[in-house]
């Protein structure tokens, strides 16, 4: 996979705008965020044993930023590297993590063959995706993931009402029901193995909601 520029669709683009004029301080600020997380840390250790334990394979972290969870799904065992559409971002993570895997790109449409993926984490990374764009997204990890394949999403949660916009520090992001994405991963393929919500922490506004999805096998194949 080789960078490319981002497309051209304007939320696109204003996102990879807007955290590349943040780049830096967004670092400082996330990058020992897990640290004071221990709900979240369970969550993505259970990711990581499940994808092991259905044989391993590439995870690919889509919307890495500065790359601080893909080091951490590193240390949990996982062939991780992270896509994000910020060439700013992918700067500081390659400068940050020599030893990792780090691509500029979008993953409304990523430059890898369909199957290759045994793992996607998106880490808070479809947050900014406008409702009515986000199908597309899951078809694409669809597509990427083998057939076993685990999705982890982790999102603000809307406390059971609507789709609802507010004002990220960075750009405008939108806090979703839990069952509302759920619902949107299983049209598009995905089986529900788990979820996790929590109440915010301090400093936190919102509550926040972690979905783990599996790619169907296939008719016949199905374990």
């Amino acid at each position: 996979m080789t960078d490319f520029a981002p497309p051209s669709s304007s939320y696109l683009a204003t996102t990879a705008d807007a955290y590349g004029a943040v780049a830096s301080l967004y670092a400082d600020l996330v990058q020992d965020s897990l640290a004071t997380l221990p709900l979240d840390r369970s969550f993505l250790t259970v990711f990581a044993e499940l994808v092991t334990a259905a044989g391993g394979g590439p995870v690919a972290e889509l919307g890495c930023g500065p790359g601080y969870l893909t080091a951490h799904l590193r240390d949990l065992g996982l062939d991780a590297f992270g896509v994000d559409l910020s060439p700013t971002m992918i700067g500081l993570a390659r400068e940050t993590y020599r030893d990792l895997r780090f691509e500029v790109g979008s993953m409304q449409a990523l430059d890898l063959p369909s199957g290759e993926l045994a793992g996607i984490a998106s880490w808070y990374s479809v947050i900014h995706t406008p409702p009515g764009e986000l199908p597309p997204y899951f078809a694409e990890f669809q597509r990427l993931l083998a057939p076993g394949g685990h999705l982890l999403l982790a999102f603000f949660e809307s406390e059971g009402g609507p789709v609802t916009a507010f004002d990220h520090k960075v750009t405008t992001a939108y806090r979703w029901p839990v069952d509302g994405l759920a619902d949107m991963a299983r049209e598009a393929g995905f089986t529900e193995v788990g979820r996790m919500l929590r109440e915010p922490c301090e400093g936190e506004r919102f509550r926040r909601g972690h979905l783990l999805m599996r790619r169907a096998y296939g008719e016949g194949n199905e374990k």
